[in-house]
Protein backbone atom coordinates (compact mmCIF):
# COMPACT_ATOMS: atom_id res chain seq x y z
CA UNK A 1 0.00 0.00 0.00
CA UNK A 2 1.24 3.37 -1.19
CA UNK A 3 2.18 6.03 1.22
CA UNK A 4 -0.65 8.49 0.41
CA UNK A 5 -3.07 5.69 1.26
CA UNK A 6 -2.94 5.28 5.06
CA UNK A 7 -5.54 6.82 6.74
CA UNK A 8 -5.38 10.25 8.83
CA UNK A 9 -5.21 9.53 12.54
CA UNK A 10 -9.30 10.62 13.98
CA UNK A 11 -9.06 14.15 15.49
CA UNK A 12 -8.73 13.73 19.43
CA UNK A 13 -12.01 14.27 21.58
CA UNK A 14 -12.52 17.93 22.42
CA UNK A 15 -11.35 18.99 25.77
CA UNK A 16 -14.17 18.44 28.63
CA UNK A 17 -12.52 21.97 30.55
CA UNK A 18 -12.65 25.34 29.24
CA UNK A 19 -9.06 27.06 28.64
CA UNK A 20 -10.27 29.41 31.07
CA UNK A 21 -13.13 29.59 34.05
CA UNK A 22 -16.05 31.19 33.62
CA UNK A 23 -16.28 32.77 36.64
CA UNK A 24 -13.47 34.11 39.34
CA UNK A 25 -12.86 32.53 42.80
CA UNK A 26 -10.18 33.24 45.20
CA UNK A 27 -8.79 29.88 45.87
CA UNK A 28 -6.72 29.14 49.38
CA UNK A 29 -7.68 32.88 50.56
CA UNK A 30 -10.20 31.88 52.92
CA UNK A 31 -8.57 33.86 55.85
CA UNK A 32 -10.49 36.61 54.34
CA UNK A 33 -13.70 35.63 53.97
CA UNK A 34 -13.37 33.65 57.71
CA UNK A 35 -12.32 37.14 59.28
CA UNK A 36 -15.37 39.38 57.73
CA UNK A 37 -18.20 36.61 58.36
CA UNK A 38 -16.13 36.70 62.18
CA UNK A 39 -16.85 40.87 62.07
CA UNK A 40 -20.57 40.41 60.54
CA UNK A 41 -23.51 42.07 62.29
CA UNK A 42 -27.15 42.47 60.70
CA UNK A 43 -27.30 46.10 59.31
CA UNK A 44 -31.02 45.93 61.20
CA UNK A 45 -30.25 46.67 65.10
CA UNK A 46 -34.02 44.61 65.74
CA UNK A 47 -32.22 41.94 63.90
CA UNK A 48 -30.83 39.23 65.87
CA UNK A 49 -29.08 37.16 63.19
CA UNK A 50 -29.55 36.60 59.54
CA UNK A 51 -32.45 33.70 58.80
CA UNK A 52 -31.26 30.85 55.79
CA UNK A 53 -33.81 28.51 54.84
CA UNK A 54 -33.04 25.37 53.36
CA UNK A 55 -35.24 23.57 50.28
CA UNK A 56 -35.09 21.33 48.02
CA UNK A 57 -35.48 17.60 46.90
CA UNK A 58 -34.76 14.70 49.10
CA UNK A 59 -31.28 13.82 49.80
CA UNK A 60 -30.02 16.74 47.92
CA UNK A 61 -27.66 17.70 50.65
CA UNK A 62 -29.21 20.18 53.06
CA UNK A 63 -28.26 18.90 56.38
CA UNK A 64 -24.75 18.21 54.55
CA UNK A 65 -24.66 21.24 53.77
CA UNK A 66 -25.31 22.94 57.25
CA UNK A 67 -22.62 20.08 58.43
CA UNK A 68 -20.19 21.98 56.07
CA UNK A 69 -20.30 25.40 57.09
CA UNK A 70 -20.23 24.47 60.59
CA UNK A 71 -17.11 22.27 60.18
CA UNK A 72 -15.63 25.17 57.97
CA UNK A 73 -16.54 27.71 60.45
CA UNK A 74 -15.13 25.49 63.56
CA UNK A 75 -11.95 25.00 62.06
CA UNK A 76 -12.38 21.15 62.38
CA UNK A 77 -14.89 18.45 61.22
CA UNK A 78 -19.11 18.58 63.15
CA UNK A 79 -21.53 16.71 62.62
CA UNK A 80 -24.18 19.49 63.66
CA UNK A 81 -27.10 18.72 61.51
CA UNK A 82 -27.31 14.29 61.52
CA UNK A 83 -27.44 14.04 57.97
CA UNK A 84 -28.56 11.21 56.87
CA UNK A 85 -26.11 8.83 55.43
CA UNK A 86 -28.46 6.68 53.33
CA UNK A 87 -30.18 8.32 50.36
CA UNK A 88 -33.77 6.94 50.54
CA UNK A 89 -36.81 9.06 48.72
CA UNK A 90 -38.29 9.44 52.10
CA UNK A 91 -36.98 13.06 53.72
CA UNK A 92 -34.91 12.61 57.08
CA UNK A 93 -35.88 15.90 58.47
CA UNK A 94 -39.10 16.01 60.15
CA UNK A 95 -38.86 19.07 62.47
CA UNK A 96 -38.49 22.39 61.82
CA UNK A 97 -35.19 23.54 63.54
CA UNK A 98 -33.02 25.95 63.56
CA UNK A 99 -29.19 25.48 63.54
CA UNK A 100 -26.93 27.94 64.98
CA UNK A 101 -23.00 27.94 64.59
CA UNK A 102 -20.99 28.68 67.87
CA UNK A 103 -17.91 31.24 67.68
CA UNK A 104 -15.24 31.06 69.24
CA UNK A 105 -15.59 31.75 73.07
CA UNK A 106 -18.13 30.39 75.49
CA UNK A 107 -21.97 31.25 74.48
CA UNK A 108 -20.68 32.74 71.66
CA UNK A 109 -23.02 32.38 68.00
CA UNK A 110 -22.70 33.74 64.79
CA UNK A 111 -25.77 36.35 63.99
CA UNK A 112 -26.72 33.86 60.93
CA UNK A 113 -28.94 31.03 61.16
CA UNK A 114 -30.01 27.99 59.21
CA UNK A 115 -33.72 26.13 58.68
CA UNK A 116 -33.48 23.05 57.24
CA UNK A 117 -36.93 21.54 56.52
CA UNK A 118 -37.97 18.08 55.29
CA UNK A 119 -37.57 17.31 51.67
CA UNK A 120 -39.25 17.88 48.74
CA UNK A 121 -40.85 14.65 47.40
CA UNK A 122 -42.75 13.31 44.65
CA UNK A 123 -46.95 13.17 44.75
CA UNK A 124 -48.84 14.59 47.31
CA UNK A 125 -49.27 14.19 50.59
CA UNK A 126 -45.18 13.45 51.19
CA UNK A 127 -42.74 15.54 51.76
CA UNK A 128 -42.99 19.41 53.23
CA UNK A 129 -46.09 20.54 52.03
CA UNK A 130 -45.78 24.01 49.98
CA UNK A 131 -47.93 26.07 52.76
CA UNK A 132 -45.68 25.15 55.55
CA UNK A 133 -42.50 26.63 53.46
CA UNK A 134 -44.61 29.86 53.13
CA UNK A 135 -45.66 30.19 56.58
CA UNK A 136 -41.96 29.44 57.50
CA UNK A 137 -41.29 32.54 55.03
CA UNK A 138 -43.15 34.34 57.10
CA UNK A 139 -42.14 33.33 60.98
CA UNK A 140 -45.28 31.60 61.66
CA UNK A 141 -43.46 28.24 62.09
CA UNK A 142 -42.06 28.15 65.77
CA UNK A 143 -38.74 26.33 66.23
CA UNK A 144 -39.37 22.46 67.31
CA UNK A 145 -42.27 22.53 65.35
CA UNK A 146 -42.84 18.32 63.37
CA UNK A 147 -43.90 18.56 60.06
CA UNK A 148 -47.25 17.01 58.95
CA UNK A 149 -47.09 15.83 54.76
CA UNK A 150 -51.14 15.48 55.14
CA UNK A 151 -51.82 18.89 56.75
CA UNK A 152 -50.29 22.08 56.89
CA UNK A 153 -49.78 24.40 60.02
CA UNK A 154 -52.71 26.89 60.40
CA UNK A 155 -53.62 29.69 62.70
CA UNK A 156 -54.14 28.18 66.73
CA UNK A 157 -51.58 25.21 66.36
CA UNK A 158 -48.91 25.28 69.33
CA UNK A 159 -46.18 25.33 66.19
CA UNK A 160 -47.83 28.25 65.21
CA UNK A 161 -45.80 31.97 65.69
CA UNK A 162 -48.81 34.36 65.35
CA UNK A 163 -46.62 37.52 65.86
CA UNK A 164 -43.27 36.64 64.19
CA UNK A 165 -40.33 39.30 64.94
CA UNK A 166 -37.95 40.48 62.47
CA UNK A 167 -35.38 37.46 63.65
CA UNK A 168 -38.07 35.15 62.91
CA UNK A 169 -38.61 35.92 59.26
CA UNK A 170 -36.54 34.21 56.47
CA UNK A 171 -33.87 36.58 54.98
CA UNK A 172 -32.89 34.51 52.18
CA UNK A 173 -34.05 31.35 50.77
CA UNK A 174 -31.95 29.00 49.54
CA UNK A 175 -32.84 25.46 47.15
CA UNK A 176 -30.18 22.81 47.32
CA UNK A 177 -30.05 20.81 44.56
CA UNK A 178 -27.91 17.34 43.64
CA UNK A 179 -25.43 17.72 40.28
CA UNK A 180 -25.36 14.36 40.61
CA UNK A 181 -29.09 13.84 39.47
CA UNK A 182 -30.93 13.25 36.77
CA UNK A 183 -33.61 15.95 35.68
CA UNK A 184 -36.26 16.72 38.99
CA UNK A 185 -39.61 15.09 38.67
CA UNK A 186 -42.10 17.35 37.60
CA UNK A 187 -44.39 17.26 40.87
CA UNK A 188 -41.33 18.20 42.83
CA UNK A 189 -40.02 20.95 40.53
CA UNK A 190 -43.89 22.43 40.43
CA UNK A 191 -43.45 22.37 44.28
CA UNK A 192 -40.11 24.30 44.14
CA UNK A 193 -42.02 26.67 41.82
CA UNK A 194 -44.24 27.68 44.11
CA UNK A 195 -41.89 28.15 46.97
CA UNK A 196 -39.88 30.56 44.56
CA UNK A 197 -42.99 32.19 43.79
CA UNK A 198 -43.67 32.90 47.13
CA UNK A 199 -40.74 33.82 48.38
CA UNK A 200 -41.01 36.45 45.25
CA UNK A 201 -44.32 37.67 46.48
CA UNK A 202 -42.58 38.64 50.05
CA UNK A 203 -39.58 40.01 48.02
CA UNK A 204 -37.03 37.49 49.56
CA UNK A 205 -34.05 37.01 48.01
CA UNK A 206 -33.11 34.05 46.71
CA UNK A 207 -29.92 31.51 45.50
CA UNK A 208 -29.24 28.19 44.28
CA UNK A 209 -26.85 25.91 45.69
CA UNK A 210 -25.51 22.87 43.44
CA UNK A 211 -23.82 20.17 45.67
CA UNK A 212 -21.77 16.73 44.64
CA UNK A 213 -20.15 18.32 42.19
CA UNK A 214 -17.26 16.10 42.42
CA UNK A 215 -19.21 12.76 41.91
CA UNK A 216 -20.82 14.57 39.00
CA UNK A 217 -17.81 15.42 37.23
CA UNK A 218 -14.31 13.19 36.82
CA UNK A 219 -12.54 16.52 36.26
CA UNK A 220 -14.04 17.92 38.85
CA UNK A 221 -12.92 14.93 41.11
CA UNK A 222 -9.63 15.30 40.18
CA UNK A 223 -9.00 18.74 40.60
CA UNK A 224 -11.91 20.90 42.90
CA UNK A 225 -10.23 24.20 40.98
CA UNK A 226 -11.64 22.88 37.72
CA UNK A 227 -15.12 23.48 39.11
CA UNK A 228 -15.94 26.75 36.51
CA UNK A 229 -13.28 24.84 33.76
CA UNK A 230 -16.07 22.03 33.50
CA UNK A 231 -17.72 22.14 30.71
CA UNK A 232 -20.37 19.55 32.44
CA UNK A 233 -21.09 21.77 35.44
CA UNK A 234 -21.63 24.68 33.24
CA UNK A 235 -24.20 23.13 31.31
CA UNK A 236 -25.85 21.56 34.02
CA UNK A 237 -26.37 24.78 36.33
CA UNK A 238 -27.31 26.27 33.14
CA UNK A 239 -30.08 23.76 32.43
CA UNK A 240 -31.22 24.30 36.53
CA UNK A 241 -31.20 28.09 35.89
CA UNK A 242 -33.37 27.27 32.97
CA UNK A 243 -35.65 24.74 35.14
CA UNK A 244 -36.11 26.35 37.94
CA UNK A 245 -35.94 30.55 36.64
CA UNK A 246 -32.83 31.13 39.26
CA UNK A 247 -30.23 33.11 37.20
CA UNK A 248 -26.63 31.84 37.13
CA UNK A 249 -25.00 34.08 38.97
CA UNK A 250 -27.22 33.08 41.73
CA UNK A 251 -26.21 29.42 41.42
CA UNK A 252 -23.12 28.80 43.18
CA UNK A 253 -21.72 25.04 43.07
CA UNK A 254 -19.64 23.00 46.35
CA UNK A 255 -18.84 19.75 47.64
CA UNK A 256 -19.92 18.94 50.77
CA UNK A 257 -17.77 17.09 53.19
CA UNK A 258 -18.69 13.20 53.27
CA UNK A 259 -16.26 10.98 53.25
CA UNK A 260 -13.45 13.34 54.68
CA UNK A 261 -11.42 13.50 58.28
CA UNK A 262 -9.49 16.83 57.84
CA UNK A 263 -10.36 19.68 55.95
CA UNK A 264 -9.48 20.65 53.07
CA UNK A 265 -9.11 24.41 51.64
CA UNK A 266 -10.57 24.20 48.22
CA UNK A 267 -13.68 22.84 49.86
CA UNK A 268 -13.49 25.61 52.34
CA UNK A 269 -13.18 28.13 49.38
CA UNK A 270 -16.57 27.31 47.92
CA UNK A 271 -18.84 26.40 50.89
CA UNK A 272 -17.47 30.01 52.14
CA UNK A 273 -18.03 31.72 48.53
CA UNK A 274 -21.51 30.59 49.07
CA UNK A 275 -21.45 31.63 53.14
CA UNK A 276 -20.71 34.95 52.02
CA UNK A 277 -23.53 35.73 49.66
CA UNK A 278 -26.04 34.08 51.63
CA UNK A 279 -25.44 36.38 54.25
CA UNK A 280 -24.82 39.90 52.30
CA UNK A 281 -28.35 38.78 50.39
CA UNK A 282 -30.34 38.22 54.27
CA UNK A 283 -28.63 40.89 55.44
CA UNK A 284 -30.06 43.53 52.49
CA UNK A 285 -33.25 42.05 53.00
CA UNK A 286 -33.18 42.13 56.65
CA UNK A 287 -32.44 45.98 56.71
CA UNK A 288 -35.18 46.92 54.88
CA UNK A 289 -38.26 45.43 57.51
Amino acid sequence: MGRGSSKPSPPPPPSPLLRTPWREITWGGTRQALKSLKEFQPQNEEATHIRVLLYGPVGAGKSSFINSVNSVLQGRMTNEALASATTSDQSFTKIYQTYKVKKEGRGNFYPFVFNDIMGLEDGDGRGVRTDDIKNALKGHVKDGYKFNPSCSISAGDSGYNSFPSVSDRVHVLVCIHDANKSEIKSSVLQKMREIREAASDLGIPQLAILTHIDAACGETEGDLRNVYKSKHLKKKMGDFSSSLGIPMNCILPVKNYSNEIQLDSDVDALILSALKMMVDFGDDYADKL
